[in-house]
């Protein structure tokens, strides 16, 4: 395996210092960072996992989660391994928590656009694992996607220092954000870092990009799913992001380290799918259940169900140009 020379680093001394998130790992000679994946070697920070997958697989984009962004298309997704948050709760955790080298299959920028060119797949995401951490090879692999005119998919906890964020986030075309509570208590105990990176993530998305963005919050019982932290969470992204923002509060099961938690129960989910949309957030959805109604888009203006779901697939859309086929009320996404 090859490393490859890393960006967003400074050095100090005998150590060099990581300045892609906002842990700004200190690293002495052979040492990995929080996230395994950068190293400093000969003085210099490289990253390991730059073209080395962990997945790699053709999924549908409602898996993602993505439901106002090319609606029952396919997506090609990477992912590798390592992250620079700390959940005690991952859902992925064989991928983002081991500690050794991924092996020897490697693919270039270059190969994966190919591949979705050849098999006329519109959109490749950055998934499985935090994306952050191979910052290098998405900003790489989306510069020659944007040139071939194949869409580029960020699902990302959104934990990024502001230099390596414009650079990674330069070519993408849509996001999924992980907000994963909305408490500093939350972050610092069940993920090891931070809240305000995030939200300052998800203000630089709204105010200072083009890319499509959605929004995933994991319930998890007893630890993020007060009716008081829910309803600070959504007044924050009315306040900030806006009306037309879709939310998915999706279910926790046990995991990794908290499979002594119960899963998340139906009552609870649609108790914050109600909190939202009293709120006043209008679409608002629900994860890792199969109601249909919950996954279903309606439109805000005359209630007509435009986009129903099933699982990770899209079975009917009444939208034309953007816009409710009955009312003609422009429905906030890309469709097409």
């Amino acid at each position: 395996m090859k490393t490859t020379n890393a960006k967003w680093w400074k050095k100090e001394k005998e150590k060099v210092i990581c300045t892609l998130c906002p842990r700004f790992c200190t690293l002495a000679e052979g040492q990995h960072g929080f996230c395994f994946v950068r190293k400093n070697e000969n003085g210099k920070l490289v990253t390991t996992s730059y073209g080395y997958p962990s997945g790699f697989a053709i999924d549908p984009i409602e898996k993602k989660p993505l439901y106002h962004f090319l609606p029952n298309s396919k997506i090609l997704s990477f992912g590798t391994i390592g992250c620079n948050l700390g959940c005690k709760f991952c859902q992925n955790w064989h991928i983002s928590k081991v500690k050794q080298e991924i092996g020897n299959k490697y693919f270039s920028p270059e190969q994966i656009v190919n591949y979705a060119k050849i098999n006329s797949i519109p959109s490749i995401a950055f998934t499985y694992n935090e994306p952050i951490i191979f910052g290098e090879f998405v900003e790489d692999v989306s510069k020659i996607a944007k040139e071939n005119e194949i869409k580029s998919v960020m699902v990302t906890a959104g934990y990024v220092e502001k230099e390596a964020r414009k650079s990674i986030f330069k070519n993408i075309d849509a996001a999924n954000v992980d907000l994963k509570g909305f408490t500093e208590r939350f972050y610092a105990k069940y993920t090891l870092s931070h809240l305000n990176p995030v939200l300052e993530t998800l203000i630089w998305l709204k105010n200072e990009t083009d890319i499509w963005m959605e929004i995933t919050n994991l319930i998890i019982p007893n630890a993020n799913d007060s009716e008081t932290e829910i309803s600070q969470m959504c007044d924050w992204i009315l306040e900030n992001l806006g009306e037309n923002v879709p939310l998915h509060f999706s279910a926790f099961h046990p995991d990794y380290l908290m499979k002594d938690t119960e899963q998340t129960e139906m009552p609870i989910l649609l108790k914050a799918k109600n909190i939202a949309e009293k709120a006043g957030i209008k679409f608002v959805y629900l994860g890792n259940v199969n109601q249909i109604e919950y996954k279903t888009t309606s439109c805000p203006n005359c209630g007509e169900k435009l986009v129903q779901r099933e699982w990770f697939s899209s079975n009917k859309i009444n939208i034309s140009d953007g816009k409710c086929w009955k009312c003609n009320n422009q429905i906030p996404g890309i469709w097409e």
